[in-house]
């Protein structure tokens, strides 16, 4: 019964969305109200009201930037690009997903991620300074059937979509796209240098229709070629340009540090990004994980306090720019702090360690031995919910970067390996190059949080009920 009225809601949500893709300019403001309304009546409270209010009221705006940044999307994007992923992305995982996930964190007393990543290989075409895979070898690959059986168990347990980090993911793209095709209700993404984009390729996310990429730029070609080699930064742009003809939805991921954080967030790169056809950026605060960690390029508190800013101000329906720009870092304030050990996302390397996050490599599971809900289950994963949120500031979300200790704590009383595919790291050596930066940040972030209200954030922490 819940499966059949699941297709009627998704029978009902997709043709709103062929009227809406379909129809002339003029009407499509009544088209996207019809939309959220259809949205609000399938979810109900499944989210806060006041978001369907707000997301009116930015298409209804008169030469508002979100309502030209739709018209945009409508118009340079492929049509089926954007049904599939308005049906995968919104109907399957926002709604589906979010639903079912949180009826099984209840049934089951544990944490079950919205969104899992997973490195298909470790290998990569590039040899980027300081990064592991460039050092560590070609060595280690999820099969094929493994990685189905990830999806396979993930689905189960109502998760719909799935990101692909690495290594290099496009080194395994025919079993990507086979994955695509076999499980067309998901959503999904990778982090790309963008060297093997081709137009074949680009063919095949056309007919998928449910598949991104996210490419990697660190600057401009200076910067950005000094890290990751010479040519590196034509390629990705001319990746860009490739997706941009066959009228793919893409975006582009950046890692900022203490050198290229002005860069990176300038009104020049991002211009460039969005005339190359990037609709938007994910941003990650550098993280000195590993042996050849710089602690040096971690940005000062004061760099950090300009990206919190700056890029709240890129994205505002004010000014800003016609870009999503997405704050991993800074943006805990919206989630309720640390999403990771499964409360919203987990890791999977190459060699198949269920990590509590792509950036702390300690694990007590692997997919190829254990299966996921097992994963969920293991210690180190329960202590990460017992301790969520790790700071009541959640501009301070994070168990290693801002509060090492609670890492260093939850490691230690679970018995968690390292799982560092360049070499084992010692948590205590982990958390001696974040102590610092913790230190001085934490009263800026306190000076920043406190500076304007905070609403409730929805946040349970799930116990398996004692009987």
């Amino acid at each position: 019964m819940a499966s059949l009225i699941n297709n009627l809601e998704k029978a009902m949500f997709s043709k709103v969305i062929n009227r809406t893709l379909n129809c002339s300019k003029s009407a499509r403001e009544k088209s996207l109200i019809g939309i959220l309304n259809a949205a609000e009546k399938i979810a109900g409270p499944l989210f806060a009201g006041e978001t369907y209010k707000a997301a009116k009221d930015l298409i209804v705006e008169p030469h508002g930037k979100w309502k030209e940044y739709v018209e945009t999307l409508i118009r340079e994007i492929d049509h089926n690009v954007l049904r599939t992923t308005a049906l995968n992305l919104g109907f399957e995982a926002a709604y589906l997903s979010t639903q079912t996930v949180r009826a099984n964190r209840k049934k089951y007393g544990f944490n079950i991620p919205w969104v899992i990543l997973l490195d298909p290989t470790s290998a990569c075409n590039m040899a980027c300074k300081g990064c592991w895979a460039a050092k560590y070898g070609h060595g280690l690959n999820l099969s094929y059937e493994e990685i189905d059986k990830v999806i396979t168990q993930a689905k189960e347990l109502g998760i719909r979509f799935f990101i692909y980090t690495g290594g290099e993911p496009l080194l395994r793209k025919d079993d990507l796209i086979r994955l695509c095709k076999k499980h067309d209700d998901c959503y999904f993404l990778a982090f790309s240098n963008g060297t093997l984009v081709t137009e074949d390729f680009c063919r095949q996310m056309l007919e998928v229709g449910n598949f991104s990429l996210s490419l990697s730029l660190e600057g401009f070609e200076e910067i950005n070629d000094s890290r990751r080699g010479k040519g590196a930064f034509r390629k990705t742009l001319a990746a860009m340009d490739l997706l941009k003809k066959f009228k793919l939805l893409f975006g582009s991921s950046v890692c900022y540090t203490k050198e290229n954080l002005e860069m990176v967030t300038s009104d020049a790169f991002l211009d460039l990004l969005i005339s190359k056809g990037c609709r938007y950026s994910w941003y990650f605060h550098y993280m000195p994980v590993g042996r050849d960690a710089v602690k040096t390029l971690l940005p000062t508190p004061q760099q950090r306090a300009y990206i919190y800013r700056r890029l709240r101000e890129v994205r505002g329906s004010k000014g800003g720019k016609p870009i999503f720009a997405i704050d991993f870092q800074n943006d805990g304030e919206f989630m309720g702090g640390c999403i990771a050990g499964g409360r919203n996302y987990l890791h999977i390397n190459a060699n198949g360690d269920v990590e509590p996050c792509v950036f702390i490599h300690y694990s007590q599971a692997n997919i190829k031995k254990d299966t996921l809900l097992d994963a969920l289950q293991q210690p180190l994963f329960l202590a990460y919910r017992d301790n969520q949120p790790f700071n009541t500031n959640h501009l301070l979300p994070c168990p290693m970067l801002e509060n090492p200790q609670k890492i260093k704590q939850m490691v230690k009383m679970t018995h968690a390996v390292s799982t560092d595919l360049q070499a084992p790291e010692d948590v205590n050596d982990l958390c001696e190059k974040c102590t610092e930066y913790a230190d001085n940040w934490q009263p800026v972030a306190n000076k920043l949080w406190g500076k304007k209200p905070h609403g409730v954030s929805y946040y349970n922490n799930y116990f398996k009920k004692k009987h």
